[in-house]
């Protein structure tokens, strides 16, 4: 699906689909965070609930007023400790599937909020402790 333009001075995501984001020109296929101004992240975790503190320190750090995550595979919930990160700093979660990221992301970029993205863009990957989605 093809997003509309936002404004030129903030991150934009130009389109997803199940596999792959794209942003400008670059189709990117591994989990990856996403700030407003267009820095690029990759992220070691390729499962939102394998989302360790080496993955969130980056964005904890840049203090975002809000963090959308999302997920290739649907709604999920992530585990307490997870959320505790982002509430013991006041950083809002909001945790969606990929489409409803990817577009929330572009609206509160070009809003101009502070706000970074986890992109998951392939429902695979494994949980902690070798899991696979659906097992």
């Amino acid at each position: 699906m093809g997003l509309d333009a936002a404004a030129p001075t903030t991150a934009q995501i130009k389109g997803y689909a199940d596999g792959e984001v794209r942003i400008g020109e670059r189709r990117l296929r591994e989990a990856f965070a996403l700030d407003a101004q267009g820095a690029i992240t990759p992220l070691v975790a390729q499962h939102p609930h394998a989302l360790d503190a080496a993955d969130l320190a980056p964005v904890l750090e840049a203090k975002p007023e809000v963090v959308i995550l999302g997920w290739a595979g649907g709604q999920l919930f992530l585990p307490a400790a997870q959320r505790h990160a982002f509430l013991e700093r006041r950083i809002g979660l909001e945790v969606m599937a990929l489409g409803p990221a990817c577009r929330t992301f572009n609206l509160l970029a070009a809003d101009g909020r502070r706000v970074v993205a986890l992109l998951f863009p392939s429902a695979g990957g494994e949980r902690p402790g070798g899991e696979r989605p659906g097992d």
